[in-house]
């Protein structure tokens, strides 16, 4: 709570230095000719931007600190026996992502993209992440098929890639999660 108090502050800090940026701007500054009144202008814009940019990284760093962080992706090696319809993760029996894909997101990973699909705060300790991948396997059937993993999570950050690759050998798709150290 505290953390979320220390990041309202800043917040209101940052918005305060937004507001007061245009008036430091024209006291800091000579009077200029229009034209360089347009090059002011897109200075402030541009500070205003990276002030943005901060804020967002300050947000992410409260809201998911390194040491309670965990990141789940999904990616695909080929992906000719598997067309990817949806995927649904729980992490101990809670749903944290459920996520249905277009043709040109399919397209995306099939070309080496990654998806980050959820990123969330978990305790220390032993974790179990399930997985169901849903789409069209061999022969334009049906398919719906789970991956299981179990893992410790200690204070650093987790990161879990979901993988769908091909099986050539059993002519099938096979689902495999890569827990990364």
């Amino acid at each position: 709570m505290a953390l979320l108090t220390r990041f309202h502050q800043a917040l209101a800090g940052l918005a305060l230095a937004a507001a007061l940026l245009p008036a430091f701007a024209q006291t800091a500054a000579p009077p200029a000719a229009p034209n360089t009144l347009d090059a002011r202008i897109q200075d402030v814009k541009g500070d205003v931007i990276r002030l943005n940019r901060d804020l967002l990284v300050l947000e992410e760093e409260l809201l998911f600190p390194a040491n309670t962080q965990v990141a789940l992706f999904v990616s695909m090696d080929v992906g000719k026996l598997f067309q990817l319809d949806s995927v649904q993760i729980k992490l101990d029996d809670k749903p944290v992502a459920n996520y249905l894909y277009t043709p040109l997101e399919v397209s995306a990973l099939h070309r080496g993209g990654v998806q980050r699909v959820y990123l969330g705060n978990l305790r220390a300790g032993s974790h179990e992440l399930v997985a169901f991948f849903t789409g069209q396997g061999p022969h334009e059937r049906d398919y719906k098929r789970g991956a299981t993993v179990k893992f410790d999570k200690g204070t650093e950050p987790k990161y879990i890639e979901l993988r769908i690759k091909d099986s050539t050998g059993k002519l099938q798709p096979e689902f495999d999660v890569k827990v990364w150290q």
